[in-house]
């Protein structure tokens, strides 16, 4: 039974390394193809959105709007929020593999 439980804990742990590796990599891929209109001269990483020097802000590129997209998509809204559904449902298994494995015929 500990090897089973052991094997699930590996899967999971290589599932959430997978998860915020992914994030990390998008979030930094974003921001370096983030292409601003010429108006406006930076890229701010908190808001997601172009700057310029009055303050007005607007939407970059749709490559950057794609990328921030498929971020959120991978992290808690997406499918790391499935994480403990597919624990519960693991655990879930197991405990009835172990119950029809002890039944007798």
């Amino acid at each position: 039974m500990f090897n089973v439980l052991t094997g699930l804990a590996m899967g999971i742990v290589i599932f959430a390394i997978t998860i915020g590796v992914g994030v990390v990599v998008l979030t930094k891929f974003g921001s370096s193809v983030a292409s601003c209109p010429t108006d406006f001269s930076y890229y701010n990483t908190t808001t997601e959105l172009c700057n310029n020097a009055t303050g007005s802000t607007v939407n970059p590129s749709s490559s950057t709007v794609t990328v921030n997209s498929l971020t959120e998509q991978l992290g808690t809204s997406g499918l790391a929020g499935w994480t403990g559904a597919i624990i519960a449902l693991a655990v879930g298994l197991l405990f009835i593999g172990a119950l029809i494995g002890k039944r007798k015929y």
